[in-house]
């Protein structure tokens, strides 16, 4: 049997890959797919690859492909899962895609993943693996050796598997977003240490002066940073660098997983933090009430099935068809402040502003004021009515 098992290198894939050769008895090709994670972590994961001695190790270049089809979505739809940009969940997709492609071209028999049974990253390979490729069979080799970390590492240290250094943390990494879990951070009463975090910055050692960026959006898609063109990838690079020294983008809570349990996480999100808010401030000059109260309910659910393993359902493609709809007039620019930790939208404009000056000026009205007193008679009709009633029935 042939597999090929999508590798990170840390200890899960590493077990996976000797369970696969050993245990399966199959010819394993490991493959790495490049969503942002660090140049270091690229180079650690072939470099084990090829120490554990695979048939090939393979490694793929997403990051645009990342950005473009799947971030600039999650940004239309302000993609937030219990208060945190989608991150981990929205590159699962096309990291278990690339998989499903070198399978076919090297004849794979089987797509294998290092998850346990305990996460959430099980339903988006599996569905998504099932989905686009139900020819192959998955391979789940900690889940299906119900191994826990403990029997992991002593398998490891038996096997003579190569780990390295062990870390305190669980980390996975990807363009839009950091996580940090495990360690100490299982207790939800001790304060994260600030060795966790490399992508921002303790708000006490952030610059004094805060810093303004503007971002310009087309159809909802982030286009330019202080007034320069930049390709998306290049423009989260960027702002992940810039709200990052200011401290921005640390999110810490307690995550409700797909199986029902709570966890304690940690994220680092510098640029999809700043990108969201300044997406939703130009939303708000832009559609009307109605528009953005019903596209807050299809948020929730689009973000919902996203966590949940479900970005090919064809649920998540309908709401993504009235997002496009609305995000057809959400252009133009958003000025946001960073300072010591924290963004803050300050300034926003639209060629699509709903914004009349005249309307809501204090100094000149736009419209015959005492019109508003007819009005009001009714507002509220219903109330009155039944306040009555009540009064009339003791």
């Amino acid at each position: 049997m042939r597999a090929v098992l999508s590798f990170s290198g840390g200890l899960d894939t590493l077990v996976a890959v000797r369970l696969l050769q050993e245990k399966y008895n199959a010819e394993v090709i490991t493959v790495t797919v490049d969503v942002g994670q660090s140049p270091e972590t690229l180079k650690m994961a072939e470099r084990r690859a090829r120490q554990m001695g695979v048939l090939r190790h393979i490694y793929v270049d997403a990051r645009r492909e990342f950005v473009e089809e799947y971030i600039f979505h999650s940004i239309r739809a302000n993609g937030l899962y219990e208060g945190y940009p989608l991150s981990t969940a929205l590159s699962r997709y096309p990291i278990a895609l690339k998989l499903v492609d070198v399978a076919r071209k090297v004849k794979a028999d089987a797509i294998a993943h290092g998850c346990t049974g305990k996460g959430n990253d099980q339903f988006r390979f599996d569905t998504t693996i099932a989905i686009k490729a139900p020819e192959l069979k998955i391979i789940a080799p900690i889940r299906e050796m119900n191994l826990d970390r403990v029997q992991e590492l002593e398998y490891a240290r038996r096997k003579d598997i190569p780990l390295g250094p062990e870390k305190p943390y669980s980390i996975d990494e990807n363009i839009w977003g950091r996580s940090i879990e495990g360690g100490v951070l299982e207790d939800p009463s001790k304060t994260p240490p600030q060795e966790i975090y490399v992508w921002t910055r303790p708000p006490e050692k952030t610059p004094a002066k805060p810093r303004v960026v503007e971002i310009g959006f087309e159809n909802g898609i982030p286009k330019t940073l202080d007034g320069r063109r930049v390709r998306g990838l290049d423009l989260i690079t960027k702002l992940n660098k810039i709200a990052g020294d200011h401290g921005v983008g640390r999110i810490e809570l307690i995550e409700d997983r797909i199986l029902g349990l709570k966890a304690r996480e940690n994220y680092e999100a510098p640029a999809a933090t700043v990108l969201i808010q300044a997406h939703m401030a130009l939303e708000q000059l832009v559609l009307t009430k109605q528009e953005l109260v019903f596209k807050q309910l299809v948020e929730q659910r689009w973000s919902d099935l996203v966590y949940n393993g479900l970005w090919f359902d064809p649920l998540r493609e309908d709401l993504d068809a009235f997002i496009d709809c609305t995000q057809k007039r959400v252009t133009g620019n958003v000025k946001v402040e960073l300072s010591r930790g924290s963004s803050r939208v300050v300034a926003r404009s639209s060629p699509y502003s709903l914004y009349d000056k005249k309307l809501v000026s204090f100094e000149k009205f736009g419209f015959d004021q005492r019109e508003a007193a007819s009005i009001i008679k009714f507002h509220g009709l219903q109330g009155k009515l039944a306040k009555r009633r009540k009064g009339s029935d003791g």
